[in-house]
C-alpha cells in the first residue's frame, strides 16, 4: 500500500476515490493492525510529509479507537491491550508526542486526537503513567516552542472532555499535573494568544476533575486569579474561554464563590456583556441590587437574533434569554417593572428583531414573579400575544407560541378558559399547520395547555371537553397532510398524545373511536417495511411508527380496562411490528412501553399474550448490544410481573437468569442494576413464598451491593449511583419480605435481619439519602416488623436512631403525604416491637452477627446512573420541552 497516495485519497472531492481509499485503510488496519499504526504514525510525525497527508494519518489513527457504540468501543480498545505488542506501542505513542512538537500546527492537533484516544484506554487501567508529566514539561520546560505548549494543551483538553467514567475518575488522580500545565498556559505572563486560548479551553474542560485543588483556598485563589484576568485578554478567543470557565466554576463550586463574587465577578459580567466601565463594587445580594443595570443590557441582546442561526446553535440573543429567566427566577418581581417597560416600547416595533425581543422577555419572566404580579399582565397580554400568531415574521410567531407555552406552563391560572381558551388553542394549531420551524414551540404549548386544563384524574368534564373532538380531527389532518414533513408529523402526534392523556370521561368515547384509525395507520405502515430503499427512508418510517404506537400507549392507558375489546388486536400488530423490524430500529423501544400499557391495564388477562411475545423479551434482556432496549426489557418484566402476580411464575426462571447474566455484564455498565434489584422484589412480591428458589442467590448479591460506600471525594455520578443503588436494594428487601410473609417462610428472612437493618442505619446516617429512598426504608420497617409479630428481632427495633429517622420522615414537611404516612406506619410498628403499644412479646434469643458482606467489583461504580421510572410506560411519554427560546434561545 502507498500509503501517501491512499491517504491523498481520504481527501478527494470525488467521492469514488475518497471511498476507495477509506475502504484500503480499513482492509490494511484488519489484515496487519500493528503494521498499520506503525506506518501511520511515522507518516503523522514525517516533517517532510505534506501538512494535509499529515493530519490524514492523524485521523485515521484517532479513528482506529473511536465507534459510536459502546460494544463496538469496547472491541477496538481491546484490539490495542490484547494485540498489540508492547514495543510497537511505544514506538506508535513516541511519534504522536514528538509530532506535538512539530512547526505545522494542523499535525500537532492531530496528534493531539490521536493520543487522547489512546489515553482513554491506557490512563483508566493505570498505563501510561508518565503522559501527563511529559505534557506538563512541554507547557513549562525550557526551550519549548508555542507549537509543542499549544499541541500539548489541546491534547489535555481533549483528554479531559471525555464522558467515559473510567477516565473521568482516573484524571482526579492527575489534577495536580493538569492544573500545573492549564495554568501555566493560561496566565497573563504567556505572550501567545494562541497557547493561551488553548490553555483556557483547557481549563474548562479540566474543572471537574480539580476539586481538591478547589478545596485549597490558596490554589482556588490562584486559578480564579488567572481566569479573571484572562476576561482581560486582548484576545476574544481567550475572553470568550475564560467567561466560560467563570460559568463552569460557579456551576461546580458554587459554594466557594461568594468572595469572588463579591470581589471581581460581578463587575467582570457586566463589563463582559456591555465592554464598558471596569468599575468594581461590593454587592451583597447582588442580583437584585444589580436589576437595573443588568436588565437593561439582556434586553437589548436579545434584539441580537440570527435568523439563520440552527435550532441548536448558541448565540448571545439565546444566552440573553437564558441568563433573563435565571434572573427572574433569582429576583422575583423585581424584575417585572425594567422587562414590561421593555415589553410595551417595543411589542410593536416596525423592526423584527425588537417584536421578536418584546414577546421573549414577557415569557422569559413567567417564573419568578409572584403570581398576583403576573396575573392581571396576563391577562392583558393574551390577546395580544393571540393576535401577534399572525405576525409576518415566522421567528417573531415562533417565539410567541413559545412565551403562550411558558404562560401555559406555570401561571395557566391567570388564563379564562371560557374567554382565551377557544382562540387559545385554534391560534396555536394554526401556528403548527403554518411553518415546520413552529412546530416544536406549538406542540409544546399546545402540550402544557392540555396538561393544566385537565381537571382532576378521573373527572367527568374538564375544560378541554367542548374543545377535544375538534381537536382531535384537526391533529388528524395534520399528520396526514401531503406536504407535512417528518418534524411536523411527529409534533402533531405528540400533541395528539397529550390530549387522549388528559381526556376527561366525556371524552372517552372520541378515543375509543381514535384507537381504531390509530390501530388502522400503524398496521398500514408494516408493508411499507419492503417498500424501504434508503437509511432516510428507514428513518422516516420508523419515527411514523413510533409516533403511532406512542399514541396506541396513550389511549391504552387512558381506557385502562376498557380497552380489553381491542387487545387481541393491539398485540397481533404490535407483534407484526417486532417481527418486521431490523437490527438496531428504535421502534421495539416503544413497542415495549406500549406492550407495558397493555399489560397494566389488562392485569392477569394479559397472560395469553406471554406465550407468542416472551421470545422478543427475551431476545432484549440479552441484548447487550443494544443498552437502551435492554433497560426497556428490564422494566417491562416489573410491569408484566406486577401485572400478572403468581401467574407469572411459569417465566420466572428465565427473567431470574438474564437479570443476574445482566448484573455480571462489564459491556451494561452499572446504569442497570438499582433497576434490576428492584426487578428482583416485583417478581418477589408477585410469587409469593416461590421466591424461596432464588432467595439465597438474590440475597447474597444485595448484602454485595449494600457494601458500596460513599467518601468525601465522591463525584456527583457516583454519588447518584449510590444512592440509587440503595434504593433498589431497599426496594428489593422490601419485596422479598412481603413474599416470605405471605408464603408462610418468614424464617427464611433470619440470616439476613442483621445485614438489612446495617443497611438502614447507612440510610440514616447518609445525608443524600432521597425521599424515595426513604419511604422506601419506612416500609421495609414496617414490614419486617409485620413478618416477625411476636418480637423475634425487637431488639433491633430498640435503635435510637431507627425512631429517630421515622420521626424526621414523618416530621419533614416537604415529603409527600404518601411518604408521611409510610413513616407514620413504620414509627407505629416500632413502638410494637418495642412493647410501648401495650403488645407483650416473646423475647428470642438473636442470631449470632453475620460476617461483613464481601465487597464484588461487580458493584463498582463504572456509569452514571439512569433511574427507571414505576412503569415502563410512563417513562416513555411526553415531548421534553426546550430552555430556550425557540429564535432567542
Amino acid at each position: 500500500m502507498d500509503v501517501h497516495q491512499v491517504l491523498t485519497g481520504t481527501l478527494s472531492p470525488d467521492t469514488q476515490i475518497r471511498n476507495a481509499a477509506e475502504q484500503q485503510l480499513s482492509q490494511a488496519a484488519e489484515a496487519d493492525f500493528a503494521g498499520y499504526l506503525t506506518t501511520l504514525s511515522q507518516e503523522l510525525a514525517n516533517e517532510q510529509a505534506l501538512p494535509e497527508v499529515r493530519v490524514a494519518a492523524g485521523l485515521a489513527l484517532k479513528n482506529s479507537f473511536s465507534a459510536r457504540e459502546y460494544n463496538r468501543l469496547r472491541q477496538v480498545q481491546e484490539r490495542w491491550l490484547q494485540q498489540i505488542d508492547p514495543s510497537i506501542k511505544n514506538s506508535v505513542k513516541s511519534l504522536a508526542l514528538k509530532t506535538l512538537s512539530s512547526n505545522n500546527a494542523r499535525a500537532g492537533q492531530s496528534a493531539a486526537q490521536f493520543i487522547a484516544s489512546i489515553a482513554s484506554i491506557e490512563l483508566p487501567r493505570n498505563q501510561w503513567p508518565d503522559l501527563m508529566q511529559i505534557l506538563v514539561s512541554n507547557v513549562g520546560g525550557e526551550g519549548v516552542t508555542d507549537h509543542q505548549k499549544q499541541a500539548s494543551l489541546t491534547t489535555i483538553g481533549f483528554i479531559c472532555e471525555t464522558d467515559d467514567e473510567d477516565l473521568r475518575m482516573s484524571l482526579a488522580q492527575h489534577s495536580n499535573a493538569i492544573l500545573t500545565a492549564v495554568v501555566q498556559g493560561a496566565r497573563k505572563e504567556e505572550a501567545s494568544n494562541d497557547v493561551r486560548n488553548a490553555a483556557i479551553t483547557a481549563l474548562g474542560d479540566s474543572l471537574e476533575f480539580v476539586r481538591t485543588n478547589f478545596d485549597n483556598e490558596d490554589e482556588r485563589n490562584y486559578i480564579m486569579q488567572v481566569v479573571c484576568e484572562a476576561t482581560q485578554a486582548t484576545d476574544s478567543r481567550v475572553q470568550q474561554g475564560a467567561y466560560g470557565c467563570l460559568n463552569r466554576i460557579m456551576g461546580l463550586y458554587y459554594d466557594k464563590m461568594r468572595f469572588y463574587m463579591e470581589k471581581a465577578l460581578f463587575g467582570l459580567t457586566i463589563q463582559g456583556m456591555k465592554k464598558g466601565s471596569t468599575e468594581m463594587r461590593q454587592y451583597f445580594n447582588f442580583a437584585r441590587v444589580a436589576t437595573s443595570e443588568v436588565i437593561p443590557v439582556l434586553l437589548e441582546l436579545l434584539a441580537k437574533q440570527d435568523e439563520d442561526a440552527a435550532d441548536d446553535e448558541y448565540n448571545v440573543s439565546r444566552a440573553a434569554y437564558q441568563c433573563l429567566q435565571l434572573w427572574a427566577q433569582a429576583v422575583g418581581s423585581a424584575i417585572v417593572g425594567p422587562v414590561l417597560g421593555f415589553v410595551e416600547k417595543n411589542i410593536r416595533s416596525e423592526d423584527w428583531h425588537y417584536r421578536d425581543a418584546a414577546v421573549s422577555a414577557f415569557g422569559a419572566i413567567m417564573e419568578g414573579p409572584e403570581e398576583k404580579v403576573l396575573d392581571p399582565l396576563i391577562k392583558q397580554a393574551l390577546p395580544v400575544l393571540i393576535g401577534m400568531m399572525d405576525d409576518q415574521v415566522v421567528q417573531v410567531r415562533d417565539s410567541t407560541a413559545y412565551a403562550l407555552g411558558r404562560i401555559c406552563e406555570v401561571v395557566s391560572e391567570a388564563i379564562d378558559p371560557s374567554v382565551h381558551l377557544q382562540p387559545l388553542i385554534s391560534c396555536l394549531f394554526q401556528g403548527l399547520s403554518s411553518h415546520p420551524k413552529m412546530a416544536a414551540s406549538c406542540c409544546w404549548a399546545l402540550m402544557n395547555l392540555a396538561d393544566r386544563f385537565a381537571g382532576e384524574p378521573g373527572c367527568q368534564r374538564n375544560a378541554l371537553s367542548q374543545h377535544f373532538q375538534a381537536s382531535v380531527t384537526h391533529l388528524l389532518q395534520v399528520t396526514e397532510r401531503n406536504d407535512a414533513d417528518n418534524q411536523l408529523r411527529t409534533a402533531a402526534y405528540e400533541v395528539l398524545n397529550a390530549f387522549v392523556t388528559n381526556a376527561a370521561n366525556d371524552s372517552l368515547g372520541v378515543v375509543a373511536t381514535l384507537s381504531d384509525v390509530i390501530l388502522q395507520r400503524l398496521e398500514n405502515t408494516i408493508p411499507m417495511q419492503q417498500q424501504v430503499v434508503s437509511v432516510e427512508d428507514r428513518l422516516t418510517l420508523e419515527e411514523m411508527q413510533t409516533s403511532l404506537t406512542s399514541v396506541v400507549m396513550a389511549i391504552v392507558q387512558r381506557l385502562e380496562a376498557e380497552i380489553k375489546p381491542q387487545g387481541d388486536r393491539i398485540m397481533h400488530i404490535l407483534l407484526q411490528l417486532l417481527s418486521t423490524l431490523g437490527a438496531k430500529s428504535s421502534v421495539p423501544d416503544t413497542v415495549f412501553a406500549a406492550v407495558s400499557a397493555l399489560a397494566s391495564a389488562l392485569e392477569d388477562d394479559f397472560l395469553k399474550y406471554m406465550e407468542p411475545f416472551v421470545p422478543y423479551l427475551y431476545n432484549a434482556l440479552g441484548n447487550q448490544e443494544e443498552p437502551a432496549l435492554c433497560a426497556m426489557a428490564i422494566g417491562l418484566v416489573s410491569d408484566i410481573t406486577r401485572a400478572l402476580n403468581e401467574k407469572v411464575r411459569p417465566f420466572c426462571d428465565s427473567f431470574m437468569n438474564y437479570l443476574l447474566n445482566n448484573l455480571r455484564s462489564t459491556t451494561l455498565g452499572n446504569q442497570f442494576k438499582p433497576a434490576i434489584l428492584q426487578c428482583f422484589g416485583d417478581i418477589a412480591q408477585a410469587i409469593g413464598g416461590h421466591f424461596e428458589t432464588y432467595l439465597s442467590v438474590v440475597a447474597q448479591v444485595l448484602q454485595q451491593a449494600a457494601g458500596i460506600s460513599i467518601s468525601p471525594e465522591t463525584n456527583y455520578e457516583m454519588l447518584d449511583y449510590v444512592v440509587s443503588l440503595r434504593e433498589g436494594i431497599i426496594d428489593a428487601w422490601g419485596g422479598i419480605i412481603i413474599a416470605m410473609k405471605t408464603g408462610g417462610k418468614t424464617r427464611l428472612l433470619t440470616p439476613y435481619i442483621e445485614s438489612i437493618f446495617q443497611l438502614l442505619n447507612v440510610v440514616y446516617q447518609d445525608p443524600n439519602r432521597t425521599e424515595a429512598l426513604l419511604r422506601s426504608s419506612m416500609g421495609v420497617i414496617g414490614d419486617l416488623s409485620e413478618a416477625f409479630p411476636m418480637g423475634e428481632y425487637s431488639n433491633y427495633f430498640r435503635a435510637e436512631w431507627l425512631t429517630q429517622m421515622a420521626r424526621d420522615t414523618r416530621a419533614n414537611k416537604d415529603f409527600s403525604g404518601r411518604t408521611q404516612d409510610t413513616a407514620r406506619w413504620a414509627r407505629e410498628q416500632i413502638k410494637r416491637q418495642t412493647g410501648k403499644l401495650g403488645h407483650l412479646f416473646i423475647s428470642r434469643r438473636q442470631p449470632e452477627p453475620e460476617s461483613p458482606p464481601i465487597l464484588d467489583p461487580l458493584w463498582s461504580p463504572d456509569r452514571e446512573h439512569v433511574s427507571r421510572k414505576h412503569s415502563l410506560a410512563d417513562s416513555a411519554r411526553g415531548l421534553g420541552h426546550r430552555e430556550l427560546s425557540p429564535s432567542t434561545s
